[in-house]
């Protein structure tokens, strides 16, 4: 089994910093590392990016653990991989699956905030987009694109308070379309805001933060939980993980994250999935625990 990270912008030879403990608990894990450059692949050079990843004798298994891709650049990692005999542990389907809400919401639709989003070209069309919010009559909703939102620009870009406010919902969404620009994710997604229960404000940006967890799965079993900040005191808070267990074993891809949490009422819902090679470990989870679990369930698997 093998892990591939990225290397650091000025040095091949050296894994990008952020990623130096992963590498070195994948390594006492038992997996076998090569690193490529991050930077070549987004400029669509797939051979330069990985000329220094050896070649393979027989097919061999291994996953990506690095920063944010899109399904299309992706797409050009998987394929560069496999002329190399190395073929990643989820496929460009896969990827995309767990990378966009739409492509995965009705898996999730029971135990989730209601969505809606925009497709193609409406998230420039208020007609369209004031009759998505229409269906969520006067709650509070939020806007963010397949992907991600502009949660710490909360209430320029994020938070809608009242959905039927026309007028306010198309100032917030020309915001957020304004502040993602380029980097915007495909289309508008409208959820329903759901309070969350208070955990603590974030140590640096005064952001609350809310009782969240992230679940690692691979081959739909649970690899490893974590707290999702690193900060605030979690208690004894873990729920009864089996609805989400049950979801796990309907989701179209062979490792991916489950980020649930806690509403003041005291129910647990899932927030979002996520493809397990780009979502993020806390900087306080014990990263030697979750590869020791990731190569035994793996190889358990395969």
């Amino acid at each position: 089994m093998r892990v591939i990270f990225c290397d650091r912008v000025f040095d091949h030879k050296l894994i990008e910093p952020d990623y130096e403990d992963e590498m070195k608990a994948a390594l006492r894990a038992g997996f076998v590392t090569s690193l490529f450059s991050f930077e070549d692949l987004s400029d669509g050079k797939v051979g330069r990016a990985l000329r220094y990843v050896e070649n393979v004798e027989v097919e061999e298994l291994a996953i990506y653990r690095g920063w944010m891709l899109t399904p299309s650049t992706y797409g050009l990692l998987y394929h560069g991989l496999l002329n190399n005999k190395i073929q990643l542990i989820n496929t460009p389907a896969e990827f995309k699956y767990c990378h966009y809400l739409p492509e995965y919401y009705q898996k999730i639709k029971a135990l989730t905030p209601k969505s809606n989003w925009t497709v193609g070209q409406e998230m420039t069309n208020f007609e369209v987009i004031n009759s998505l919010t229409d269906e969520f009559d006067n709650a509070p909703i939020i806007v963010k694109d397949y992907v991600k939102s502009e949660k710490h620009n909360w209430h320029e870009a994020c938070f809608i308070p009242d959905a039927s406010n026309k007028d306010n919902v198309n100032k917030i969404v020309e915001k957020f379309i304004e502040l993602r620009g380029s980097a915007l994710n495909e289309g508008l997604v409208f959820r329903k805001f759901e309070e969350l229960e208070f955990l603590t404000e974030h140590s640096k940006s005064g952001m609350p933060l809310t009782k969240e967890y992230r679940l690692f799965f691979v081959f739909g079993k649970l690899v490893k939980l974590f707290n999702y900040w690193d900060e605030g005191d979690y208690g004894n808070t873990i729920p009864d993980l089996t609805p989400f267990f049950e979801v796990a074993k309907k989701i179209d891809s062979n490792f991916f994250t489950m980020d649930i949490a806690k509403k003041t009422n005291n129910e647990w819902i899932v927030i979002e999935l996520g493809d397990g090679q780009t979502a993020g470990l806390p900087d306080n989870g014990n990263k030697e625990e979750f590869y020791m679990a990731l190569n035994k369930n793996i190889r358990q698997h395969v």
